[in-house]
């Protein structure tokens, strides 16, 4: 199967994936909202409101990624691994993928557990580059240094997900044994997966421009019809800075500028999640293909573990749970 089969193929889940992050969107901006109004009306402390409100809908959005979001994409990374290494998908292969993670909800959550392990490994990646933007010193440096870094976490977030493909497809290792093989993948191959950062990065950069542009001016047209709430966010905001007796920056001191604001934000978010969506998938699917590939040709032994162990604290540590 080509990498545009598997993703077409795939892309039910992304659909399901999508509504669940719009109704947890919706969810955070209705309590948002919501607590803006009530307080308003209630107590004038508008400012305050809208942070309770927006607290409550993170708390709800964390608990939907979860305990269905995750699941949903641990099927999909299923069946894209299923895809790639076997040139072939079963027909109805979005109730397939569900099946395919049904009883394995443990490995799936010990997955999640180990992530934050993993990106630690990853990350080490970057330090000797990061090196350069310290000598430079100055904002120069600095903003070299932030670039570096913002590349760094989008690529380990699709070799996450190529390490969640690798333990699931070896079914029958500890998730904690799979997750330091698919580290070990990487560290050993990476020059393979270097080739995918052409592709991450410029279909990424593309749906910036197409999506997040037209959903920014789309956005600020909408707020630009409310300018009376922006008028009482902005008092409230010099409120705030007054009760503090601090200065307000000017930029907030505008309904205008306090409405790109907002528009970019929301343009931000909507970004994502649509780049999630329709071109992050496409994109997974290709260096999925890589890195099983890889993997496959060349499975980690202990003696690769010995090897990173001396690399990596942290791989040590990840390590030292394996049963």
């Amino acid at each position: 199967m080509t990498n545009f089969q598997v993703y077409r193929k795939t892309l039910s889940y992304s659909a399901l994936g999508f509504l669940v992050d719009l109704f947890a969107m919706a969810l955070l901006g209705g309590l948002t909202a919501g607590g803006f109004l009530i307080f308003n009306q209630q107590t004038d402390k508008a400012l305050i409101g809208m942070a309770v409100g927006f607290a409550i809908g993170v708390v709800l959005a964390i608990l939907i990624s979860v305990f269905i979001s995750n699941r949903i994409k641990a099927a999909q990374i299923a069946m894209m691994v299923k895809g790639v290494t076997e040139g072939n998908l079963p027909e109805h292969t979005f109730s397939e993928g569900f099946k395919e993670i049904r009883g394995r909800f443990g490995k799936i959550t010990a997955f999640y557990f180990i992530t934050s392990a993993i990106k630690g490994v990853f990350r080490q990646l970057g330090r000797a580059i990061n090196r350069l933007g310290t000598a430079l010193g100055g904002d120069v440096g600095n903003s070299i240094t932030s670039v570096i870094n913002s590349a760094i976490e989008t690529i380990i977030a699709y070799l996450c997900d190529c390490c969640l493909g690798w333990i699931l497809y070896r079914k029958d290792e500890n998730a904690f044994k799979a997750g330091c093989e698919g580290a070990v993948i990487f560290f050993k191959h990476g020059k393979t997966f270097a080739r995918n950062a052409g592709r991450i990065f410029g279909m990424g950069l593309l749906s910036l421009i197409l999506v997040g542009g037209g959903v920014f001016g789309l956005s600020y047209i909408i707020y630009a019809q409310f300018p009376s709430m922006f008028e009482t966010l902005r008092m409230e905001i010099i409120e705030a800075f007054n009760r503090g007796g601090e200065v307000m920056p000017e930029a907030l001191n505008s309904v205008r500028n306090l409405e790109l604001i907002f528009a970019g934000a929301t343009s931000l978010i909507l970004w994502s999640t649509i780049h999630s969506v329709l071109f992050r998938p496409f994109i997974l699917v290709g260096v999925l293909r890589n890195y099983m590939e890889a993997g496959l040709k060349d499975v980690p032994t202990e003696a690769d573990f010995a090897e990173l162990d001396k690399k990596s604290p942290r791989f040590a540590r990840l390590h030292s749970k394996v049963e």
